[in-house]
Formats: structure tokens, sequence, C-alpha cells
């Protein structure tokens, strides 16, 4: 079997353990804070997370930018001038462009190296909902499937990753549209909290509303309860907008109420933290339906 290269986007939110661990290739996506631009590395270099979260909580407004085709071109092109294949597990086209720079990348190489197989996925996926399908894709590669079994297999599964999200300022999700200029005044003012998910076509879409931190952070854990495939044998992400104590909080929750015996919790990086802000948290499943 010719050997492959998975790579993902920063927007994956993994760490620089896990991205070592898992063999991978990422792609950072940018962000400009306060006139100075950043790019997204999975180990914060640029500019470490707890800083991005705390200009953000003072004020500063952060602008992001998707991953041109001329940078895939460049990281794509010693792998298959090195003989191996290449699968790219992108994020979601309903929230950036980046997924099509691969996919026109890819097009372009093809001429060149035409034995090469350059295999996209559109994950519709974000945050660490992409990271689980990324990671569920490098263990069946691990146990010796094929670059195509490999694709499939996210592409028949990705619409079972769910993605829970709520947020503790309504205003980043104003911001992005998200929310009209009255609902986040009104919601701030009654401290109520939505609960999002993201759909299958890849948008974040509001789903429903609770009063308070708490009630939003146990009704992530709820629709798991609902929807969850297996829970006791899945391995299950959570990530966070510099609130590490709630997401422990939310990870002992799924074990105890499911039965989970594997999280993994990092940040929420500072592309997708630029709009939803500080206090995001997410869980992230396999699910009967996202």
């Amino acid at each position: 079997m010719k050997d492959y290269v998975i790579f993902t986007d920063s927007c994956a939110d993994f760490d620089e353990k896990m991205v070592a661990e898992l063999g991978l290739q990422v792609k950072p996506l940018t962000f400009t804070l306060k006139d100075k631009e950043y790019a997204n590395w999975p180990d914060g270099r640029d500019i470490a997370f707890p800083e991005f979260y705390k200009q953000l909580r003072e004020g500063g407004i952060s602008t992001t930018s998707q991953v041109n085709v001329a940078d895939f071109i460049e990281s794509f092109r010693p792998v298959l001038a090195a003989g191996k294949d290449i699968l790219y597990l992108g994020f979601s086209s309903g929230l950036s462009g980046t997924v099509n720079s691969g996919k026109l990348a890819a097009e372009e190489l093809r001429a060149e190296f035409a034995d090469a197989k350059i295999i996209v996925v559109d994950t519709l996926a974000a945050s660490l909902g992409q990271g689980l399908l990324v990671w569920h894709a490098v263990q069946q590669k691990n146990e010796g499937q094929t670059i195509d079994a490999v694709a499939a297999w996210v592409e028949n599964n990705k619409l079972n990753m769910a993605h829970w999200f709520t947020v503790d300022d309504l205003n980043f999700l104003k911001r992005g549209g998200r929310v009209s200029g009255a609902a986040a005044l009104f919601g701030t003012m009654l401290n109520i909290k939505p609960i999002l998910h993201v759909d299958d076509e890849g948008h974040l879409i509001p789903m429903e509303k609770v009063r308070g931190r708490k009630q939003s952070l146990n009704a992530l854990v709820g629709h798991m309860e609902k929807t969850a495939i297996d829970a006791d044998k899945q391995v299950v992400f959570i990530s966070h907008g510099d609130c590490l104590e709630e997401a422990e909080y939310v990870a002992s929750e799924v074990k105890k109420r499911l039965g989970v015996k594997k999280v993994y919790i990092n940040y929420v990086g500072p592309v997708i933290g630029s709009h939803s802000g500080p206090g995001t948290m997410a869980l992230f499943f396999l699910a009967s339906g996202r």
C-alpha cells in the first residue's frame, strides 16, 4: 500500500502534543489582532492562547483569514515529491473558504504529479469536531486502512459528528451576525445563554436558549445523553475559550452520566475564538445525527 500523509488545518484545534502523536501536517489559518497578523499555530508560537483571550476581554477585535492556494501548494508539493499521497481533512466550507483553497491546490498539483492521489474532504466540521474526525481517520490509518477507505469513512460519518456549543458573551456572535443586536443586549441583561450546533451544511446555528452559565453547560451534556452512540465506548473531545475549569466540569459530567472513559480537552483556537469569544464551551461526540 502506498504511504500517505493526513493534513488538516489549525481550526481542528489540536495542541502540539496531539499533532505530534497523530503524525499530522497542520496548515495554520491567520488572524489580525490590534493591527498585527498572527498564524494560528497549534503550539501558540505567535501568541499564547491565554494572552489572545486576555486581549479579547480587554476589548481587542480579531479578524481572520483563510489559507490560500499558494500556501497549500507549498506544503503539499514536498510530500508528493517524496512519493506519498495526501488526504486533507478541512475546516467546514460553511464557515471558511479554506477547504476550497485546498481543492484548488489539489487540482493544480494533479497535473504535476499525475500518479499521486490528493483527496480533499470537507468535514463540514469545526474546532475539535473537525479534530475528532481527524483523530478517527488517523486511528484507521494506523490500523492499515488505505487512503480511499479512510476518506470514505470520514465522508460516511461526518454528519454523525455532533457539535454542541455555548458562549458566555453574546456580543461576539452579534459581530458575526449570529444574533441580532437586540438579542445580544437583552440576552446579556437576562443572563440568557444560547445553545448552538453545527448543522449538516457546516453552519453554526442557534438551537435553544437557557438561563445561566451552569444550565448552559449541563445542556451540552444533556444533548449528548439524548443522541450519543455507545457513549461509554467513545473518545470525547471538549474545546474551551480560556475556561479550563468549566471544561473539566463538562468532562466530569460526561464521565459520570454517560460512562465515557477518555476525554481530550483543548483551547478553541484564536481563529474560531475570534468569532465565539472568551468563555466558549463545546462538546463533540459521535451521535445518531448532528
